[in-house]
């Protein structure tokens, strides 16, 4: 076991389909995020962060292993983390952590709803959640249940409840380091509703307030749910903030990693139907901000970085030995002042609306798709065509597609082979990609 006076804490902080523009940090006009801006300023920002699949179950698969969804075989909605795969749980329980998960855990079966089974739980010890909080809860209704499978209803608003679980538990008398993994469902919609249940109060706060601009362009449902997200948002912060004043009235401030950031985006119905499963940067950047002894204060690296990424990084920052069979890089050494001579750029994934890959990186948005293929049984293809590019200084709301412009055509060319390169080293077979038609 490692030895409590030098070991780290590591808690991660993940909210659920948060656009990275709703954060001051952003350029949000708002004040929705004053405790995660503050929490930047005395950390490390990780202005560019991208999901690697723009739904639930996939993009938690990939925090929890630090691998490519369809590497794992988690690739949508309802398959369950396989439990073979070590997850961040197992690796600091090996390290002689206590581990605990609190909140929506969304990686066991799709019949499953609120308790999960023992072996479905990622190895986690200590066990707080339900499977799918959207179908459990409401807004002012909280069900989770222990690891014995007992519910527990929790009072007040349902982030709030999350929230006063979380510092329940690091506030407890201990002889080890602990992991807790803290899975919040805001701003997510309430499925049964398709609304955003924001706390009593604070949806009338944000009506008419700023618009991003693909909304204001897009439309979508934003209109209807803009300001109840935002104040899901804000309400959320406020949990953060509650939650790091007591790691410092604990006197753990000192010795806790803390990692935010969110499964994936929104993009209220412009793009398709519902709400991500898309590869526009609404659906895949989100807020990432790291914070810890050691992380230096006010970092910002620049470069693009994915979900992948972000287990070795934790890892690393905890003091922990990075696995050699994560696809992710840790950020640790580029904090440090190493150089990265790596592509910048971030491979997606993309299932369920499509068999998709996109390649983000700096400059463009080139994405591909399978035509024909079934999106909910298949992983990956060996075929796919040409289905967007984006130039993202020109066009940062993704609003013009040059795919088949001849002006661009060297562009896409030379997009086409970076992607498969990315795509080779995520495991995948060399696909062909052609133009449609």
């Amino acid at each position: 076991m490692n030895d409590r006076r030098s070991a780290k804490n590591a808690v991660v902080f993940l909210t659920d389909q948060q656009r990275w523009d709703t954060t001051g940090l952003h350029g949000n006009p708002l004040g929705l995020t004053p405790n995660l801006d503050r929490m930047a300023e005395e950390g490390v920002h990780v202005a560019n962060s991208f999901t690697c699949q723009p739904v639930c179950a996939p993009s938690r698969a990939s925090l929890q292993t630090g691998r490519y969804p369809a590497g794992i075989g988690c690739f949508r909605n309802g398959i369950p983390l396989p439990d073979d795969v070590p997850t961040l749980a197992d690796r600091f329980g090996e390290a002689g952590y206590e581990t605990a998960y609190i909140g929506k855990w969304h990686l066991a079966d799709d019949d499953v709803a609120g308790p999960v089974r023992p072996e479905q739980r990622g190895g986690y010890r200590h066990w707080l959640a339900s499977n799918l909080l959207e179908f459990t809860s409401d807004a002012y209704r909280t069900t989770l249940y222990d690891e014995h499978g007992e519910p527990h209803d929790l009072p007040g608003y349902r982030a709030d409840a999350i929230t006063d679980a979380a510092i329940d538990y690091i506030g407890r008398e201990r002889d080890a380091p602990f992991f807790l993994f803290l899975s919040f469902l805001e701003p997510h919609h309430q499925n049964q509703r398709d609304d955003y249940p924001a706390p009593d109060g604070y949806r009338e706060r944000y009506e008419g307030a700023w618009t991003p601009g693909d909304l204001a362009a897009l439309g979508g449902n934003s209109d209807e749910h803009l300001a109840g997200y935002y104040g899901m948002v804000k309400r959320v912060d406020e949990c953060l903030g509650r939650f790091t004043t007591a790691l410092g009235e604990l006197g753990l401030a000192d010795d806790t990693v803390v990692l935010f950031t969110s499964d994936h985006g929104c993009h209220f119905k412009t793009r398709n139907g519902e709400y991500k499963r898309s590869c526009h940067d609404a659906s895949i950047r989100v807020p990432t901000v790291l914070s810890g002894p050691e992380l230096g204060a006010g970092a910002a690296p620049s470069r693009l970085v994915s979900h992948v990424d972000l287990p070795p990084t934790l890892l690393e920052a905890a003091g922990l030995p990075v696995p050699e069979d994560m696809d992710g890089h840790s950020l640790v050494p580029l904090l440090r002042g190493e150089a990265d001579t790596r592509p910048n750029d971030v491979l997606v994934q993309v299932s369920e609306s499509e068999v998709g890959r996109a390649l983000r990186t700096e400059r463009w948005k080139y994405g591909v798709v399978a035509p024909g293929a079934d999106a909910w049984n298949t992983p990956s293809a060996d075929r796919y065509v040409d289905a967007y590019l984006y130039d993202l200084e020109a066009d940062p709301d993704e609003l013009h597609n040059l795919v088949g412009a001849a002006s661009h055509s060297g562009v896409v060319e030379r997009l086409r082979e970076r992607l498969v390169r990315r795509m080779v080293e995520a495991g995948e077979r060399p696909p062909l990609i052609e133009a449609p038609g």
